[in-house]
């Protein structure tokens, strides 16, 4: 009898996450060597990367920008996303773990749990995404397998089920023994496949041990391996990998592998562990929106009323590229699709299965599949499509803030155009770029997450869009908060100038929040109706965009309207949307405000000798230091540092350092700036 299985069963939908330098690129580059879709080994040091094909990534040497490759391995289509560990690129880190169904975390077997590799973590938390764990880089001076995996327990809090023992450390890493199936693969000098063979004699007790605290984690945490563990003593090795599968899908668990990818060991069982224990397309909940209030779900069914989700454009001056995650049902080129947001009908010109930079054409795609499509013109990272006798709202990556400005000119007034053309297409490929007129001083001001995504911009609009331009001195997004409030402020609006006039009259309380806004009503007996109190929330949202202090937008206070009174003609909503915006500007005036800057977390490496200089330097930046500690004959400091102070400080720290020290930022969020710092 045949069976007919379901296709999407086969497939597997993955990103490669981590820290910058933990190898994500590399490991991208051996796995698809290693399933045949390339026949040399891309390096990173070389160019010669597919994922890191932009000329940017190849002259840094970093992931900027998520690529897409397509490869098969056992039977099964693995789509990738090789996305950028950096911290000023974390929206695409986001856009990317959205549509994913599950991720390879990986980790360097000398740093362990790096700041970024905590990030994408709990970006990945938050997106509820099977992971696995990849201990990179044993074949380095200091690599410890034991080590990364107490830092992985210690710092992510999930429970590592380690699955291997290194066979060799540091330079004579050579394998690992499978502590499922209890059997060694040792891959030599030259070899790009591993040897199959029985565990080495001197390493058979400790694999016996290491796999007796295996399963008793798996017993722990799964009721199918406890029961067997109780009858039998023991868990077989189907039952261990049915209950690892289960427990990395859950998030009770993370399954740990290790290797090293630049040596081309570990890839063969990582690809496995990849197929074995990661959902495919199937095994994940049915995706949820909404429509018109109404909520919808959609299955992962070919037959299913078409839905996907851009979560990504590219627009060239050919047309654009707007890469989807199908969710469910089918389009074929030439079809008819809905944009859920801007509720217009779009037509898809050409589907295209994607590698990096090259594409091929393919006839359709179906739900499981993510594809870039070629035809959508008003599509951008976030929209839905689908079809349109079935409308469904799909929820969107979330942005995230900017919280770096630089003004940007033309180098020749004649190319003002151009650059306006070049900075909105910028903004429609990144959405976590913000462009900007400033009110004042005419400026057009470029907004991102950080100075290197800054440079990056402006040196896209040389590279890409043949604008060459001025960039002015970064600055930071301060925000403005209540220190201490005020009670029954009284303010009145009045206005007759002929016909019907306007009348509100409120009473704001205003009290200091730890963060955010909120709006409460405590007026009694009708004095405010409630339309009209909507209206002065309104107003009071209104007001937040600009603070007393110097213009910057405020956070972190409540307001209250505590009474009011109103006009039996004059009042409208209108005039109390008035009354809510200029009462309560007037109610912060006499407030005690306080100017916020951002600040982040800042990882510093460099040798042991250089610390006293860098710790200087952290001082007078006004950082302050939260640890220090050893690893490998270096040290690595931990502080919290004002970002404006970080400007040109990757410069700093290199000429302090004879080149030697390296250094991470991430954002923490904001904090009072002294009353000497800029406001505008």
């Amino acid at each position: 009898m045949r069976t007919n299985l379901n296709p999407l069963t086969v497939v597997r939908n993955l990103g490669i996450l981590a820290h910058v330098d933990a190898g994500k690129t590399t490991v991208t580059e051996r796995i698809l060597y290693a399933t045949g879709t390339t026949h040399r080994r891309g390096e990173v040091h070389d160019g010669t990367t597919v994922t890191d094909f932009d000329p940017q990534e190849r002259d840094r040497g970093i992931t900027i920008f998520a690529a897409a490759v397509s490869c098969a391995w056992a039977g099964h289509r693995i789509n990738l996303i090789d996305t950028p560990g950096h911290v000023d690129f974390a929206d695409e880190v986001e856009r990317s773990l959205r549509v994913l169904d599950g991720a390879v975390a990986v980790f360097d077997a000398v740093a362990g749990v790096e700041p970024q590799s905590e990030s994408v973590w709990r970006q990945a938390d938050r997106h509820g995404v099977p992971r696995i764990a990849f201990v990179n880089k044993l074949d380095r001076a200091g690599a410890d397998l034991d080590t990364a995996v107490a830092s992985i327990r210690e710092r992510l809090h999930p429970a590592p089920l380690v699955v291997q023992l290194p066979i060799g450390a540091e330079d004579g890493f050579r394998g690992v023994v499978d502590l499922v199936r209890m059997r060694a693969l040792v891959w030599g000098d030259g070899s790009d496949t591993a040897v199959e063979g029985p565990v080495p004699e001197e390493l058979r007790e400790e694999a016996q041990r290491r796999r007796r605290l295996l399963e008793e984690a798996v017993a722990e945490l799964h009721t199918g391996a406890l029961d067997e563990f109780c009858m039998r003593a023991t868990v077989s090795a189907q039952t261990l990998v049915g209950a690892l599968r289960d427990l990395t899908r859950s998030g009770d668990g993370v399954v740990v592998l290790c290797g090293s990818a630049y040596r081309n060991r570990g890839m063969e069982p990582l690809l496995d562990a990849v197929v074995s224990y990661l959902p495919s397309p199937l095994d994940v909940p049915a995706v949820q929106g909404t429509f018109d209030g109404t909520e919808q779900r959609r299955a992962a069914d070919p037959v299913a009323p078409f839905a996907a989700l851009a979560f990504k454009v590219n627009a060239t001056p050919t047309g654009r590229l707007t890469y989807l995650r199908v969710y469910s049902g089918t389009i074929e080129k030439g079809d008819a699709v809905w944009d859920a947001g801007t509720r217009r009908t779009e037509r898809i010109g050409r589907i295209l299965r994607v590698q990096a930079d090259r594409h091929a054409h393919m006839d359709r795609a179906v739900a499981g599949d993510i594809v870039a499509v070629v035809g959508l013109k008003s599509a951008r990272a976030g929209s839905t499509l689908c079809a349109p006798g079935a409308p469904i709202v799909l929820e969107p990556p979330v942005v995230a803030e900017p919280v770096v400005s630089v003004a940007v000119e033309p180098r020749r007034s004649t190319d003002a155009d151009k650059l306006a053309s070049a900075l909105a297409r910028l903004a429609e490929e990144d959405p976590s770029l913000v462009v900007r007129t400033d009110p004042e001083t005419g400026q057009t001001v470029l907004s991102g997450m950080g100075e290197l995504h800054l440079e990056v911009a402006a040196e896209k609009l040389r590279r890409a869009h043949g604008v060459e331009v001025n960039v002015g001195r970064p600055r930071v997004s301060y925000r403005e908060t209540v220190g201490r409030g005020v009670s029954g402020l009284v303010f009145r609006h009045v206005k007759q100038d002929g016909g019907a006039g306007q009348f509100a009259h409120v009473v704001l309380d205003v009290d200091s929040l730890e963060a955010g806004f909120e709006f409460r009503s405590a007026v009694v007996g009708g004095r405010v109706p409630q339309e009209y109190v909507r209206a002065v929330e309104a107003g009071c949202r209104d007001a937040l965009a600009e603070g007393p202090l110097g213009g910057h937008p405020v956070t972190g206070l409540r307001v209250t309207l505590t009474d009011g009174a109103t006009h039996v003609k004059d009042s409208s909503e209108t005039a109390f949307r008035t009354a809510g915006k200029l009462g309560l500007r007037e109610a912060l005036r006499a407030c005690a405000m306080v100017l916020l800057e951002p600040v982040v977390e800042v990882t510093v490496t460099v040798p042991e000798d250089a610390v006293g200089g860098v710790l200087g330097d952290l001082a007078a930046r006004r950082g302050r230091v939260s640890g220090s500690t050893s690893r490998g004959g270096s040290a690595v400091v931990t502080a919290t540092v004002p970002l404006a102070e970080l400007f040109g400080y990757a410069t700093r720290l290199r000429s302090r350092t004879q080149g030697r020290g390296t250094f991470t930022a991430r954002p923490t969020g904001y904090a009072p700036a002294p009353a000497v710092a800029p406001v505008r």
